[in-house]
Protein backbone atom coordinates (compact mmCIF):
# COMPACT_ATOMS: atom_id res chain seq x y z
CA UNK A 1 0.00 0.00 0.00
CA UNK A 2 1.27 3.16 -1.11
CA UNK A 3 1.12 5.99 1.81
CA UNK A 4 -2.08 8.25 1.68
CA UNK A 5 -3.51 11.33 4.13
CA UNK A 6 -5.64 11.01 6.99
CA UNK A 7 -9.51 11.45 6.22
CA UNK A 8 -10.88 14.45 7.82
CA UNK A 9 -12.92 12.99 11.10
CA UNK A 10 -11.13 9.84 11.77
CA UNK A 11 -9.44 10.81 14.50
CA UNK A 12 -8.90 13.51 17.01
CA UNK A 13 -6.58 15.80 15.16
CA UNK A 14 -3.22 17.70 16.76
CA UNK A 15 -2.29 20.83 15.74
CA UNK A 16 0.95 21.19 14.04
CA UNK A 17 2.98 23.96 13.99
CA UNK A 18 6.23 24.41 11.38
CA UNK A 19 8.23 26.70 13.21
CA UNK A 20 11.69 28.95 12.25
CA UNK A 21 14.51 29.70 14.38
CA UNK A 22 13.01 33.19 13.16
CA UNK A 23 9.58 32.86 14.09
CA UNK A 24 10.72 30.52 17.61
CA UNK A 25 9.92 33.38 19.93
CA UNK A 26 6.44 34.58 17.96
CA UNK A 27 5.56 30.72 18.34
CA UNK A 28 5.81 30.72 22.10
CA UNK A 29 4.64 33.64 23.04
CA UNK A 30 1.21 31.87 21.73
CA UNK A 31 1.38 28.73 23.57
CA UNK A 32 -0.53 28.33 26.67
CA UNK A 33 1.49 28.54 29.80
CA UNK A 34 2.16 24.98 30.45
CA UNK A 35 2.69 24.10 26.67
CA UNK A 36 5.62 27.18 26.67
CA UNK A 37 7.25 25.49 29.65
CA UNK A 38 7.25 22.28 28.43
CA UNK A 39 8.45 23.25 25.11
CA UNK A 40 11.39 25.41 26.53
CA UNK A 41 12.62 22.96 28.81
CA UNK A 42 12.54 20.31 25.93
CA UNK A 43 15.27 22.39 24.75
CA UNK A 44 13.52 22.89 21.29
CA UNK A 45 15.11 25.31 19.29
CA UNK A 46 13.31 24.88 15.68
CA UNK A 47 16.41 23.29 14.44
CA UNK A 48 16.20 21.65 10.69
CA UNK A 49 13.42 19.24 11.08
CA UNK A 50 13.55 18.85 15.09
CA UNK A 51 10.28 17.21 16.05
CA UNK A 52 8.38 17.74 19.52
CA UNK A 53 5.62 16.37 21.12
CA UNK A 54 3.92 19.10 23.81
CA UNK A 55 1.22 17.64 26.15
CA UNK A 56 -2.11 18.55 26.77
CA UNK A 57 -3.55 18.72 30.50
CA UNK A 58 -4.59 15.33 30.36
CA UNK A 59 -1.10 13.52 29.34
CA UNK A 60 -2.44 13.22 25.58
CA UNK A 61 -0.14 15.23 22.49
CA UNK A 62 -1.77 18.49 22.97
CA UNK A 63 0.00 20.03 19.91
CA UNK A 64 3.41 19.42 17.94
CA UNK A 65 6.13 21.36 16.37
CA UNK A 66 8.62 20.85 13.63
CA UNK A 67 11.76 22.97 13.29
CA UNK A 68 12.70 25.05 9.49
CA UNK A 69 15.80 26.04 10.51
CA UNK A 70 17.03 29.35 10.09
CA UNK A 71 16.17 31.60 6.32
CA UNK A 72 20.00 31.54 5.37
CA UNK A 73 19.76 27.50 6.12
CA UNK A 74 16.63 27.06 3.91
CA UNK A 75 18.02 26.69 0.75
CA UNK A 76 19.91 23.55 2.15
CA UNK A 77 16.95 21.67 3.23
CA UNK A 78 13.80 20.23 1.74
CA UNK A 79 10.61 18.22 2.99
CA UNK A 80 11.31 19.44 6.50
CA UNK A 81 7.89 18.84 7.90
CA UNK A 82 8.14 15.41 6.51
CA UNK A 83 10.23 14.08 9.78
CA UNK A 84 7.23 14.49 11.83
CA UNK A 85 6.02 11.39 9.85
CA UNK A 86 8.88 9.05 11.56
CA UNK A 87 9.25 11.61 14.93
CA UNK A 88 5.97 12.20 16.07
CA UNK A 89 3.83 10.01 17.60
CA UNK A 90 0.97 8.36 16.43
CA UNK A 91 -2.17 10.55 15.53
CA UNK A 92 -3.83 12.12 13.11
CA UNK A 93 -2.10 15.88 12.69
CA UNK A 94 -3.14 19.24 11.02
CA UNK A 95 -0.63 21.89 9.69
CA UNK A 96 -2.15 24.92 11.66
CA UNK A 97 -1.29 28.96 11.66
CA UNK A 98 1.15 29.68 9.51
CA UNK A 99 4.44 29.48 9.41
CA UNK A 100 4.58 27.67 5.61
CA UNK A 101 3.41 29.96 3.26
CA UNK A 102 1.00 28.32 0.44
CA UNK A 103 4.06 27.69 -2.14
CA UNK A 104 5.05 25.64 0.41
CA UNK A 105 2.58 23.70 1.52
CA UNK A 106 2.26 21.28 -1.06
CA UNK A 107 5.94 20.46 -0.63
CA UNK A 108 5.14 19.38 3.25
CA UNK A 109 2.67 17.39 2.64
CA UNK A 110 3.93 15.30 0.05
CA UNK A 111 7.36 15.16 2.56
CA UNK A 112 4.83 13.82 4.88
CA UNK A 113 3.78 10.71 2.66
CA UNK A 114 7.38 9.70 1.36
CA UNK A 115 9.03 9.96 4.76
CA UNK A 116 5.74 7.20 5.39
CA UNK A 117 7.28 5.37 2.49
CA UNK A 118 9.09 1.75 3.78
CA UNK A 119 10.28 -0.52 1.92
CA UNK A 120 9.37 -4.36 3.79
CA UNK A 121 9.58 -7.16 1.43
CA UNK A 122 12.36 -9.13 3.56
CA UNK A 123 11.62 -6.90 6.84
CA UNK A 124 8.63 -6.97 8.81
CA UNK A 125 7.41 -3.65 9.61
CA UNK A 126 5.04 -0.90 10.10
CA UNK A 127 4.08 2.64 8.59
CA UNK A 128 4.42 5.35 10.71
CA UNK A 129 1.35 5.83 13.50
CA UNK A 130 1.57 9.79 12.60
CA UNK A 131 -0.58 10.47 10.10
CA UNK A 132 -1.20 14.36 8.52
CA UNK A 133 -4.56 15.59 6.41
CA UNK A 134 -4.20 17.16 4.00
CA UNK A 135 -3.81 20.91 4.29
CA UNK A 136 -6.05 23.17 3.03
CA UNK A 137 -5.24 24.81 -0.29
CA UNK A 138 -3.41 21.95 -1.72
CA UNK A 139 -4.89 19.58 -4.05
CA UNK A 140 -4.59 16.13 -2.09
CA UNK A 141 -5.52 13.52 -4.55
CA UNK A 142 -2.53 15.12 -7.29
CA UNK A 143 -0.05 14.65 -4.08
CA UNK A 144 -1.02 11.27 -3.48
CA UNK A 145 -0.66 10.20 -7.20
CA UNK A 146 2.71 11.92 -7.16
CA UNK A 147 4.07 10.71 -4.00
CA UNK A 148 2.44 6.49 -5.04
CA UNK A 149 4.62 6.48 -8.54
CA UNK A 150 8.01 7.39 -6.12
CA UNK A 151 6.87 4.92 -3.90
CA UNK A 152 6.63 2.50 -6.71
CA UNK A 153 9.96 3.44 -8.12
CA UNK A 154 11.28 2.98 -4.86
CA UNK A 155 9.98 -0.43 -4.56
CA UNK A 156 11.58 -1.60 -7.87
CA UNK A 157 14.82 -0.43 -7.23
CA UNK A 158 15.16 -1.33 -3.78
CA UNK A 159 14.06 -5.23 -4.61
CA UNK A 160 17.78 -7.13 -5.00
CA UNK A 161 18.41 -8.89 -8.62
CA UNK A 162 17.90 -11.95 -7.57
CA UNK A 163 14.22 -10.78 -7.28
CA UNK A 164 14.04 -8.18 -9.78
CA UNK A 165 15.19 -9.57 -13.33
CA UNK A 166 14.08 -9.03 -16.53
CA UNK A 167 10.74 -11.28 -16.01
CA UNK A 168 9.84 -9.77 -12.88
CA UNK A 169 10.36 -5.94 -14.43
CA UNK A 170 7.98 -7.14 -17.02
CA UNK A 171 5.68 -8.01 -14.33
CA UNK A 172 5.57 -5.29 -12.34
CA UNK A 173 4.89 -3.10 -16.14
CA UNK A 174 2.13 -5.69 -16.11
CA UNK A 175 0.82 -4.85 -12.78
CA UNK A 176 0.60 -0.95 -13.57
CA UNK A 177 -1.03 -1.39 -17.22
CA UNK A 178 -3.61 -3.64 -15.38
CA UNK A 179 -4.48 -1.27 -12.74
CA UNK A 180 -4.38 2.04 -15.02
CA UNK A 181 -6.24 0.40 -18.23
CA UNK A 182 -3.08 0.28 -20.41
CA UNK A 183 -1.39 -2.02 -22.39
CA UNK A 184 2.10 -3.83 -23.04
CA UNK A 185 3.53 -5.75 -25.40
CA UNK A 186 7.00 -8.16 -25.00
CA UNK A 187 9.60 -9.02 -27.51
CA UNK A 188 12.12 -11.14 -25.61
CA UNK A 189 15.06 -13.50 -26.47
CA UNK A 190 16.20 -14.63 -30.19
CA UNK A 191 12.89 -12.71 -31.25
CA UNK A 192 14.58 -9.35 -30.63
CA UNK A 193 16.85 -10.66 -33.49
CA UNK A 194 13.94 -11.60 -35.70
CA UNK A 195 12.46 -7.81 -34.86
CA UNK A 196 15.65 -5.90 -35.43
CA UNK A 197 16.37 -5.14 -31.71
CA UNK A 198 20.15 -6.45 -32.35
CA UNK A 199 22.01 -4.63 -29.24
CA UNK A 200 19.56 -4.93 -26.61
CA UNK A 201 19.61 -8.68 -27.42
CA UNK A 202 23.53 -8.53 -27.89
CA UNK A 203 24.08 -7.08 -24.34
CA UNK A 204 21.36 -9.47 -22.92
CA UNK A 205 21.73 -13.24 -24.45
CA UNK A 206 24.20 -14.35 -21.63
CA UNK A 207 21.94 -14.68 -18.98
CA UNK A 208 20.08 -17.52 -18.53
CA UNK A 209 17.48 -18.07 -20.39
CA UNK A 210 15.24 -17.25 -17.21
CA UNK A 211 16.29 -13.99 -17.41
CA UNK A 212 16.23 -13.48 -20.75
CA UNK A 213 16.64 -9.86 -22.56
CA UNK A 214 13.25 -8.43 -23.40
CA UNK A 215 11.46 -5.04 -24.93
CA UNK A 216 8.92 -4.06 -22.56
CA UNK A 217 6.31 -1.75 -24.44
CA UNK A 218 3.80 -0.24 -22.44
CA UNK A 219 0.78 1.92 -24.08
CA UNK A 220 -2.02 4.48 -22.51
CA UNK A 221 -4.38 6.88 -23.88
CA UNK A 222 -6.12 7.59 -27.34
CA UNK A 223 -5.73 11.01 -28.15
CA UNK A 224 -3.65 14.06 -26.88
CA UNK A 225 0.40 14.67 -27.77
CA UNK A 226 2.28 11.91 -28.00
CA UNK A 227 4.80 11.36 -25.16
CA UNK A 228 7.47 9.02 -25.14
CA UNK A 229 9.44 7.72 -21.95
CA UNK A 230 12.28 5.22 -22.30
CA UNK A 231 13.89 3.82 -19.07
CA UNK A 232 17.31 1.85 -18.68
CA UNK A 233 16.15 -1.81 -17.12
CA UNK A 234 19.48 -3.45 -16.78
CA UNK A 235 18.54 -5.11 -13.86
CA UNK A 236 21.81 -6.26 -12.74
CA UNK A 237 25.35 -5.21 -14.63
CA UNK A 238 28.32 -7.30 -13.99
CA UNK A 239 30.33 -4.97 -16.26
CA UNK A 240 30.12 -8.07 -18.88
CA UNK A 241 33.52 -8.99 -19.70
CA UNK A 242 35.08 -6.16 -19.02
CA UNK A 243 33.74 -6.85 -15.77
CA UNK A 244 33.47 -4.54 -12.52
CA UNK A 245 35.50 -4.75 -9.15
CA UNK A 246 33.09 -5.75 -5.91
CA UNK A 247 33.03 -2.33 -4.96
CA UNK A 248 31.21 -0.88 -8.07
CA UNK A 249 29.24 -4.35 -8.55
CA UNK A 250 27.64 -3.65 -5.14
CA UNK A 251 24.33 -1.04 -6.10
CA UNK A 252 23.96 -2.90 -9.48
CA UNK A 253 20.81 -3.66 -8.39
CA UNK A 254 20.01 0.34 -8.82
CA UNK A 255 21.12 -0.02 -12.75
CA UNK A 256 17.77 -0.38 -13.79
CA UNK A 257 16.42 2.65 -11.98
CA UNK A 258 15.70 4.42 -15.41
CA UNK A 259 12.73 2.00 -15.93
CA UNK A 260 11.81 1.96 -12.61
CA UNK A 261 11.18 5.90 -12.80
CA UNK A 262 9.51 5.79 -15.81
CA UNK A 263 7.83 3.52 -14.41
CA UNK A 264 6.62 5.73 -11.44
CA UNK A 265 6.18 8.90 -13.85
CA UNK A 266 4.10 6.66 -15.61
CA UNK A 267 1.95 6.17 -12.90
CA UNK A 268 1.87 9.48 -12.15
CA UNK A 269 0.14 10.83 -15.35
CA UNK A 270 -2.09 7.72 -15.96
CA UNK A 271 -3.52 8.43 -12.25
CA UNK A 272 -4.30 12.13 -12.94
CA UNK A 273 -5.67 11.17 -16.48
CA UNK A 274 -3.36 13.80 -18.13
CA UNK A 275 -4.46 13.84 -21.86
CA UNK A 276 -1.74 12.67 -23.95
CA UNK A 277 -0.77 9.25 -25.62
CA UNK A 278 1.76 7.77 -23.35
CA UNK A 279 4.30 5.08 -24.17
CA UNK A 280 6.84 3.34 -22.16
CA UNK A 281 9.92 1.57 -23.61
CA UNK A 282 12.14 -0.31 -21.13
CA UNK A 283 14.93 -2.39 -22.72
CA UNK A 284 15.32 -5.05 -19.78
CA UNK A 285 18.20 -6.95 -20.06
CA UNK A 286 20.89 -8.36 -17.16
CA UNK A 287 24.82 -7.42 -18.65
CA UNK A 288 25.67 -10.87 -17.05
CA UNK A 289 29.26 -12.96 -18.43
CA UNK A 290 28.82 -16.36 -19.95
CA UNK A 291 30.21 -17.92 -22.97
CA UNK A 292 27.99 -16.12 -25.08
CA UNK A 293 28.72 -12.09 -23.45
CA UNK A 294 29.49 -9.87 -26.46
CA UNK A 295 33.23 -9.08 -26.42
CA UNK A 296 35.49 -5.65 -26.34
CA UNK A 297 36.26 -4.67 -29.85
CA UNK A 298 32.70 -6.57 -31.23
CA UNK A 299 31.06 -4.43 -33.84
CA UNK A 300 27.07 -4.34 -33.71
CA UNK A 301 24.52 -2.99 -35.90
CA UNK A 302 21.66 -1.13 -34.36
CA UNK A 303 18.15 -0.94 -35.04
CA UNK A 304 18.84 2.03 -37.05
CA UNK A 305 21.64 0.84 -39.20
CA UNK A 306 24.39 2.88 -37.29
CA UNK A 307 27.37 0.02 -36.27
CA UNK A 308 28.73 0.76 -33.03
CA UNK A 309 32.23 -0.32 -31.67
CA UNK A 310 32.00 -1.90 -28.27
CA UNK A 311 35.26 -0.62 -26.95
CA UNK A 312 33.78 -1.04 -22.93
CA UNK A 313 30.90 -4.08 -22.15
CA UNK A 314 30.40 -1.73 -18.80
CA UNK A 315 28.89 1.08 -21.40
CA UNK A 316 26.24 -1.18 -22.12
CA UNK A 317 22.90 1.17 -20.90
CA UNK A 318 23.34 3.14 -24.03
CA UNK A 319 23.07 -0.13 -26.20
CA UNK A 320 20.24 -0.88 -25.30
CA UNK A 321 18.65 2.25 -25.03
CA UNK A 322 19.85 3.50 -28.45
CA UNK A 323 17.62 0.24 -30.23
CA UNK A 324 14.78 1.43 -28.33
CA UNK A 325 15.35 5.35 -28.58
CA UNK A 326 15.24 4.54 -32.46
CA UNK A 327 11.95 2.50 -32.41
CA UNK A 328 10.20 5.37 -30.31
CA UNK A 329 11.62 7.63 -32.59
CA UNK A 330 9.89 5.73 -35.49
CA UNK A 331 6.71 7.46 -34.40
CA UNK A 332 7.80 10.94 -33.72
CA UNK A 333 6.69 11.99 -30.70
CA UNK A 334 6.00 15.46 -29.51
CA UNK A 335 8.48 14.61 -26.42
CA UNK A 336 11.02 11.76 -26.28
CA UNK A 337 12.53 11.03 -22.94
CA UNK A 338 15.15 8.59 -21.79
CA UNK A 339 15.92 8.59 -18.18
CA UNK A 340 19.03 6.16 -17.11
CA UNK A 341 21.68 5.63 -14.40
CA UNK A 342 23.63 5.97 -17.01
CA UNK A 343 27.30 7.02 -16.58
CA UNK A 344 29.53 7.96 -13.13
CA UNK A 345 30.66 10.68 -14.86
CA UNK A 346 27.50 12.44 -13.80
CA UNK A 347 27.58 11.47 -10.00
CA UNK A 348 31.27 13.23 -10.51
CA UNK A 349 29.88 16.08 -12.16
CA UNK A 350 26.99 16.82 -9.58
CA UNK A 351 26.74 14.62 -7.11
CA UNK A 352 23.79 12.14 -5.86
CA UNK A 353 20.89 14.92 -5.48
CA UNK A 354 20.96 16.54 -8.81
CA UNK A 355 19.21 15.09 -11.49
CA UNK A 356 21.71 16.33 -14.86
CA UNK A 357 19.94 16.54 -18.01
CA UNK A 358 20.82 17.34 -21.52
CA UNK A 359 17.87 18.82 -24.30
CA UNK A 360 18.86 20.99 -27.25
CA UNK A 361 15.02 22.98 -26.74
CA UNK A 362 15.95 26.07 -24.89
CA UNK A 363 11.89 26.34 -24.06
CA UNK A 364 12.26 22.60 -22.46
CA UNK A 365 15.12 23.37 -20.39
CA UNK A 366 13.90 26.58 -19.07
CA UNK A 367 10.03 24.77 -18.21
CA UNK A 368 12.33 21.57 -16.74
CA UNK A 369 14.46 24.06 -14.29
CA UNK A 370 12.08 26.52 -13.28
CA UNK A 371 10.05 22.78 -12.34
CA UNK A 372 12.38 21.26 -10.70
CA UNK A 373 12.66 24.33 -8.42
CA UNK A 374 8.47 24.66 -7.62
CA UNK A 375 8.44 21.03 -6.52
CA UNK A 376 11.52 20.29 -4.74
CA UNK A 377 12.88 17.70 -7.61
CA UNK A 378 16.23 19.27 -8.20
CA UNK A 379 17.39 19.49 -11.47
CA UNK A 380 20.50 20.56 -13.56
CA UNK A 381 21.03 21.24 -17.56
CA UNK A 382 24.04 19.87 -19.35
CA UNK A 383 25.46 20.23 -22.29
CA UNK A 384 25.05 18.58 -25.78
CA UNK A 385 28.60 20.02 -26.26
CA UNK A 386 29.07 19.42 -30.44
CA UNK A 387 32.31 19.62 -30.55
CA UNK A 388 32.74 16.31 -28.33
CA UNK A 389 30.74 14.76 -31.19
CA UNK A 390 34.41 13.45 -33.12
CA UNK A 391 35.13 11.63 -29.55
CA UNK A 392 32.36 9.04 -29.76
CA UNK A 393 33.59 8.40 -33.49
CA UNK A 394 36.12 5.64 -33.83
CA UNK A 395 38.17 4.60 -37.25
CA UNK A 396 36.55 1.31 -38.18
CA UNK A 397 32.49 2.21 -37.05
CA UNK A 398 30.07 4.55 -36.80
CA UNK A 399 29.88 5.05 -33.17
CA UNK A 400 31.92 4.46 -30.17
CA UNK A 401 30.60 3.18 -26.95
CA UNK A 402 33.30 4.30 -24.66
CA UNK A 403 35.73 7.22 -26.22
CA UNK A 404 39.10 5.98 -24.62
CA UNK A 405 40.29 9.28 -22.14
CA UNK A 406 38.13 9.47 -19.93
CA UNK A 407 36.64 13.45 -20.43
CA UNK A 408 33.28 14.75 -20.43
CA UNK A 409 31.71 11.32 -19.81
CA UNK A 410 28.19 12.13 -19.55
CA UNK A 411 28.68 14.59 -21.77
CA UNK A 412 29.85 11.90 -24.74
CA UNK A 413 27.08 9.07 -23.55
CA UNK A 414 24.12 11.96 -23.98
CA UNK A 415 26.03 12.58 -27.35
CA UNK A 416 26.01 8.91 -28.53
CA UNK A 417 22.10 8.44 -27.26
CA UNK A 418 21.32 11.65 -29.79
CA UNK A 419 21.96 9.64 -32.74
CA UNK A 420 19.25 7.76 -31.78
CA UNK A 421 16.48 9.86 -31.00
CA UNK A 422 14.69 12.00 -33.60
CA UNK A 423 12.20 13.75 -32.17
CA UNK A 424 10.47 17.56 -31.91
CA UNK A 425 11.98 17.79 -28.65
CA UNK A 426 14.40 14.84 -26.92
CA UNK A 427 15.59 15.23 -23.47
CA UNK A 428 17.59 12.68 -21.75
CA UNK A 429 18.40 12.53 -17.83
CA UNK A 430 21.18 11.08 -16.54
CA UNK A 431 19.41 9.97 -12.82
CA UNK A 432 22.01 8.20 -9.57
CA UNK A 433 18.71 6.30 -8.28
CA UNK A 434 19.75 6.02 -5.10
CA UNK A 435 20.24 8.37 -2.11
CA UNK A 436 23.44 7.18 0.12
CA UNK A 437 22.40 9.04 3.47
CA UNK A 438 18.82 9.44 4.60
CA UNK A 439 17.11 13.02 4.73
CA UNK A 440 13.77 14.05 5.20
CA UNK A 441 11.08 12.07 2.52
CA UNK A 442 14.43 10.05 1.46
CA UNK A 443 15.20 7.22 3.25
CA UNK A 444 18.16 5.48 2.13
CA UNK A 445 17.55 3.46 -0.69
CA UNK A 446 16.13 3.64 -4.29
CA UNK A 447 14.96 6.66 -5.29
CA UNK A 448 12.93 8.82 -8.54
CA UNK A 449 14.65 11.64 -9.87
CA UNK A 450 13.57 13.91 -12.36
CA UNK A 451 10.26 12.73 -12.57
CA UNK A 452 8.48 15.51 -10.28
CA UNK A 453 10.05 18.32 -12.32
CA UNK A 454 9.09 16.54 -15.74
CA UNK A 455 5.30 15.58 -14.55
CA UNK A 456 5.26 19.75 -13.66
CA UNK A 457 6.53 20.86 -16.54
CA UNK A 458 4.66 18.66 -18.86
CA UNK A 459 2.09 21.53 -19.55
CA UNK A 460 4.41 23.96 -20.47
CA UNK A 461 6.43 21.91 -22.48
CA UNK A 462 4.05 20.11 -24.92
CA UNK A 463 0.90 22.17 -24.21
CA UNK A 464 -1.49 19.84 -22.59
Amino acid sequence: MFPTFAKDGSDRVIPLFAVSKEGLKQRLDQLSGPARTWTEASGFAAGPGECLAVPDPEGRVGLALVGLGDAAGAARHRFLVGRGASSLPAGTYKLSGGGLGQDHLAEAALGWLLESYRYTRYKAGKAPGARLLAPEGVDAGRIEAIAAGECLTRDLINTPAADMGPAELEAAARDLAKEMGAKVEVIAGDELLAQNFPMIHAVGRAATPARAPRLIDLRWGAWGRKITLVGKGVCFDTGGLDIKPAASMGLMKKDMGGAATVLGLARMIMTLGLPMRLRVLIPAVENAIAGESFRPQDVLTSRKGLTVEVNNTDAEGRLVLADALALASEEDPDLLVSMATLTGAARVAVGPDLAPFFTDDEATAAALSRAGSQVADPVWRMPFHAPYEKMIEPVIADLDNAPSGGMAGAITAALFLRRFAEAQRYVHFDIYGWVPAAAPGRPKGGAGQGARALLAALPEIVKL
